[in-house]
């Protein structure tokens, strides 16, 4: 095993012990780093050898491949990760990454669902098939309670507590939070179970997994974007949009609707209020209505 590869190993390990992080989470940085392990080896450069003149020849490099700024970006972030692990285990004793800044990133606003594309989305679910009232189900969950792809497949009934108004939810690094859930949802998960799943053969270990595949197992990321696409598609919507894009209109209409931005962050599962602000764009015609309606120098 090479140096590299031995602290990239530990990194791995330190970034899931200490750090506490996703599997995904840290599969971007191991990515990340080994985008930098390749940089090195090619010019015989050891990991606590590097320099900030070093990493300036690999920014440029990235550059010159053409790889976007936000691209760029995340592989800064997940170099700095790692410098900063080696800088704890006193491996080096300066942090050459220090002095990097970040390129500067357009902010993208997500697409947003308005309330009637939603419920067009809704109506198309066809439930007359088996699957039906299962997909319908998790267009439900995914709105109205703003949840992540991933905590979707893996919520288990035994995360929800519809009679205390709330679902449990463990999100990013497996942190937990508690999310109030609408008595629309729990109508369509009530549907879903009683007319569908408990009449499925479930495969040992799911059990107590809320949305299952026809063959009784827990459902992939990529098949609630199947089932959403294949929505989009038949109602003729012009955006694109994912599982995710539930999630941004979960967050907008909240706002839009007068929730407090902490709450909001809240129920993301945000550690940073500045991650939840980006929701706060809304639309032009909300903002000028606003603007119209409740500033003074409009009340005549």
């Amino acid at each position: 095993m090479s140096v590299w590869e031995r602290y990239i190993k530990d990194f791995v390990s330190f970034l899931k012990i200490e750090k506490g992080l996703a599997d995904n989470s840290i599969f971007a940085y191991q990515n990340d780093v080994s985008k930098l392990r390749d940089f090195s080896e090619a010019r015989n450069i050891l990991p606590h050898d590097i320099q900030y003149a070093h990493l300036k020849e690999f920014i440029a490099e990235l550059y010159d491949l053409g790889l976007s700024a936000r691209s760029q970006a995340r592989i800064i972030s997940g170099a700095k990760q790692f410098f900063m692990f080696m800088l704890i285990e006193d491996i080096i004793k300066d942090d050459p990454s220090e002095l990097l800044e970040m390129p500067k990133l357009g902010r993208k606003l997500p697409e947003v669902l308005t309330i009637e594309e939603i419920d067009r989305l809704m109506l198309a679910v066809d439930l007359s098939k088996n699957e039906g009232h299962r997909n319908r189900a998790i267009i439900e969950t995914l709105y109205s309670c703003g949840l992540r792809v991933s905590e979707l497949v893996n919520l288990r009934f035994s995360d929800l507590y519809f009679e205390e108004g709330f679902i449990r939810v463990i999100g990013k690094g497996n942190k937990e939070r508690l999310v109030p859930v609408s008595k629309s949802v729990e109508k369509e998960i009530g549907i879903y179970n009683d007319h569908i799943r408990r009449h499925q053969n479930i495969q040992a270990g799911n059990e107590n997994v809320v949305f299952l595949n026809r063959r009784g197992a827990k459902l992939t990321r990529v098949m609630i974007f199947t089932i959403i696409k294949d929505l989009s598609v038949a109602i003729g919507l012009t955006k694109s949009i994912s599982p995710h894009t539930f999630r941004h209109s979960f967050a907008t209409h909240m706002i839009e609707g007068g929730a407090n931005l902490r709450a909001v962050q809240e129920m993301l599962g945000h550690e940073s209020i500045t991650t939840t602000e980006i929701y706060t764009h809304l639309d032009q015609r909300f903002l000028h209505d606003a603007i119209v309606s409740f500033h003074p120098r409009n009340k005549h």
